[in-house]
Order: C-alpha cells, then structure tokens, then sequence
C-alpha cells in the first residue's frame, strides 16, 4: 500500500496533467462553467433525499442496459415471431441500439448544458418510454419497424446517459462521495443487464416478448415523475442554439451511423451488393468533413479535437477495442449456450446472472485500487481479464460442463468491464484540456457503445463469409471470438504503453 504522501502526488499529477492543457484563452462562457466544477453540490440532500437521488441517477445506467440484454436471450423467439432465423439479421435487433446510443451522446450532453440537464434528463426517459411502446407494437408490422424502435430506443438512452453523470458533477462537486456514486452508477450496468435478460426470457418464454419492452416502458414512466420530484430543478441560463454545432453534429452522426451501418448490413447482404460499400465509403467521407468541420469551421466544436494530446487517443482506442471485444463475447455467448447447447433463453440467462455478483465486486474494487495505485496498472489488468474471459470462450468445447470454462469466463469479464471504464476515462480526462472534461466523458460513452455496435457488425460478416466457405455454425462462432482475442491483445499493447509512459 502506498504511503498518503504518495497518493496525493499521484493525484497532484493527475491535475497537473490535466491542467498544463489549458493554453488557449477562454471564452467567458468555458470560463463559467470551469468555475462551476468545483462548486458545493447544488442543493443540500438530507439521507433519505441523497439515496433517493442516488437510486434515480443509477436508474438511467440500469435501464440502459436492461434495454440492451432484454433482446439478446430472446433472440429466437422474437426472430421466430418475424419469420427471422439468419443470425447476422437477428443481430440487429442489440447492434441498432448501440449504435445509436454510441451516436447521440456527444449532441444530447451538449443540449444538457445548454437546456438543463434535468430537463434532458426526463426527456431520455420519456422518449425510450414511447420508442419501447413501439417496439412492442412492431410484433403486429414487421422486423423492419422493431429494429427501428430500437434505434429509437438508443436515443433515449443517449439522452440519459450523459445528463445522469453531469446531475451527479453539478450536485457534488468535487466531493469524494462523486467517486463512490460512480462506482455504483458503473454496478448498475451489469445488473441492469442480466435483469433485462432474465426478464425479457420471461417474457418471451411464458407468456408474450412485446410486454418485456411495454413493462421497461412503465417503468421509465415513472422514472420520470421519480425524477421531477427528487432531482433539484435546473438553475440554468436562458441559451439559444446559436452556439450549437448543427454541422459538426450531422457531419459526426451522419459519418458514424454510416459507417456502422455499413459493417452491420454487410453481415445479412455481403460486401458485394453495391449500397454496403457505397454507404461505407459515404460514412468515412462524412467523417473526413466532420474533422475538418470541428479543427476549422465550428466556433464551438461537438469534439475540440484540437484540444486533445495523442495520448487522449490511444486512451480513446484502448476502451473502443476491448469493449467492441466485450460486445462479441456477450452476443456470441448467448448464442453458445442456447445455438449450440440448446438451453432455453431462460435458462442462458440464468448461467450469465453472475455477471451481476461479480459486476458489484469489481466495481466497488475499482474504486477502491484507483486511490492506491497507478491507474495505467488498472487499465492493463482490465485488458489482461477480457483477454482471458474471451479466450475461455472461444476455446470452450461445445458439450463442455457449464461449470468449466463458461462459468469463468462470465465471472472473469465483468472485472475487464469495470475496471476498463474509469480508468480508462482518467487517463482520457488527465490528456484533455481542464475546459473540456464534460466532453471527454460524453466522448468515453460514445466509445464505449459504438463498439460494441461496430464489434457485432465485422464478427457478423465474418461468420457470414466462414459459413458460405462451407465452415459450420461453430467454426463461425469461433471465428468471432478470435476476432476479438485479437482486439483484446491490441488492447493489452496500448494499456502497456501507458505503463511504461507512468513508469
């Protein structure tokens, strides 16, 4: 253990790393909201009012993921329901979420700053309360309207997302209570997770799929009245859209949104229908205009791009490799045990619930090793579990007792998970100018779901190609899964040039 002395040192060159950024002149508005960082919490919570808070914040980080697990244990019941058995097409129905979680977080904690966090805030709610309603609805249209809805469901929790952690900044301050409430917000991902499974296997198996998404719908229904009575008002200036990047954003989102679709529609059509390579090459021109568009053209950039050391990249791309990685092992894992070993949804959900133990532990872990050593250390042994979670899957036999490799595999996982996050975010924030961490946080979550949206869209087409070689459903799985052994090990070589950087 490190000696107080030590820790705040490291912590001292944390700040000034972060600080030794800021050298271009502020505007009166960046100098505002740098001031307001530090400030006491908003309003003074007494016990009952701080866990209430607390729970509702978290809610938004449970629900997320709730919307994302309820559609990967069910997936063939609900791609029955279709007339849907080509797995590259069922693996829209998570992929389309992602990728517009991934998309919108940037705009939506931009219009938090502008609107009221709040008001965003329960807006998100709102809006993934109706996008799941339709969802539900689209058993009687089509797997075109419900992948859609599900796109739209993304939104909303872009909309959540972003705006969750900035009440919980503007609240505490720099208070150390803001590192334990995010550790919890950063537990209730993989809870939120198997619960959406293991619901949404209930659903679909004894009784009927469309009301796992109206029962998610109830309940962000009345998140909404929870968060207008507990969360403080916002105390905002009035703010015009004047300073909002509308180029950068249709650039950004157009370019992205593209580029993933691309990889994802190439899994169900191949690369040889002609719109996936033209919407590719679309997407990367787009991405090409939105880096011109933030380093020349905006007053106000979506991602100060000019801002950023090359360090804040690699940060960037260490957590977009493991997590594309984590997507991969998530999907394909489901599609093991149910597939291959011919378990019901029900009971896959079942053998991934430790994900949720073990999610906690590592959490509440994470936090406390970040106070007593070098964060780059932390980064490299989340690399080092999906690295070795991912490996025991992919090498799993088919008929292999759940309680060898599979079972540590789900154990071992979440640590990566929970320990990638946050370090990965501090290493981002400490390479990102002091006027521009709000920024740098939307940037991680963007990441974060972006890959595994991306992730499941390159391992789809290529089991897409091994089966049409005349590889089995088993050789395609596997190919997935040494797709991602391959992205945790370029995981592992960033993580371990940080290393040696702190060293």
């Amino acid at each position: 253990m490190e000696s107080p002395a030590r820790s705040d040192e490291l912590r001292g060159d944390s700040i000034n790393d972060a600080n030794s950024n800021e050298k271009r002149p502020h505007t009166d508005k960046e100098k505002t909201a740098e001031s307001t960082q530090d400030d006491p919490p908003a309003a003074p919570f007494s016990p009952m009012h701080e866990v209430a808070f607390v729970f509702v914040i978290c809610m938004a980080q449970f629900l997320s993921l709730a919307g994302l697990g309820q559609s990967i244990a069910p997936l063939n019941i609900i791609g029955r329901s279709f007339g849907v058995t080509d797995l590259p097409e069922l693996s829209w129905y998570p992929a389309a979420f992602s990728l517009t979680v991934g998309t919108f977080i940037l705009p939506a904690g931009r219009l938090g700053d502008m609107k009221g966090h709040r008001n965003l805030f329960m807006i998100g709610f709102a809006w993934y309360a109706v996008a799941s309603v339709v969802a539900g609805v689209a058993v009687y249209s089509g797997e075109i309207l419900f992948s859609i809805a599900r796109a739209f469901q993304g939104i909303g929790c872009a909309l959540l997302v972003p705006n969750a952690l900035a009440l919980v900044g503007r609240s505490y301050g720099a208070s150390p209570k803001k590192n334990l409430i995010f550790a919890l917000f950063g537990a209730a991902a993989p809870t939120g997770s198997v619960v959406g499974t293991v619901f949404g296997s209930i659903f679909a198996q004894l009784a009927w799929w469309p009301w796992a998404f109206f029962a998610l719908a109830i309940a962000c229904i009345a998140m909404i009245f929870a968060a207008w009575a507990i969360i403080p008002a916002d105390d905002v200036k009035p703010a015009t859209f004047d300073d909002f990047d509308f180029l950068g954003t249709l650039t950004g989102v157009g370019g992205l949104v593209l580029f993933n679709f691309a990889w994802n529609q190439a899994a169900v059509v191949g690369w040889s229908t002609v719109y996936t390579y033209v919407l590719l090459i679309v997407g990367i021109l787009l991405l090409g205009a939105f880096a011109y568009v933030e380093i020349k053209i905006s007053k106000y950039p979506l991602v100060p791009i000019r801002g950023f050391k090359a360090e804040a990249a690699l940060a960037l791309g260490v957590i977009a490799v493991a997590w594309g990685s984590f997507g991969i092992w998530l999907f394909y894992l489901f599609r093991l045990i149910e597939d291959l070993r011919g378990y019901s949804a029900l009971s896959a959900s079942a053998q991934n619930s430790p994900v949720a133990v073990s999610g906690v532990l590592a959490s509440l872990a994470t936090a406390w090793l970040l106070s007593r050593v070098k964060v780059a250390y932390v980064l490299l042994a989340a690399t080092i579990f999906f690295l070795i979670g991912q490996t025991l899957l992919a090498t799993a036999p088919v008929d292999q007792t759940y309680w060898a490799q599979t079972f540590v595999s789900v154990i071992i996982m979440p640590w990566g998970m929970d320990m990638s996050f946050p370090s990965g975010s501090i290493l981002l924030s400490n390479n990102t100018p002091g006027h521009d961490q709000g920024i740098a946080a939307s940037l991680m979550n963007t990441t974060v779901n972006y890959s595994i949206s991306l992730g499941l869209g390159i391992a789809g087409t290529i089991i897409r190609y091994i089966e049409s070689s005349g590889g089995t459903t088993l050789e395609g799985y596997r190919g997935a899964w040494y797709f991602a052994i391959g992205l945790d090990c370029v995981a592992i070589v960033i993580a371990l040039y940080f290393v040696f950087k702190q060293r």
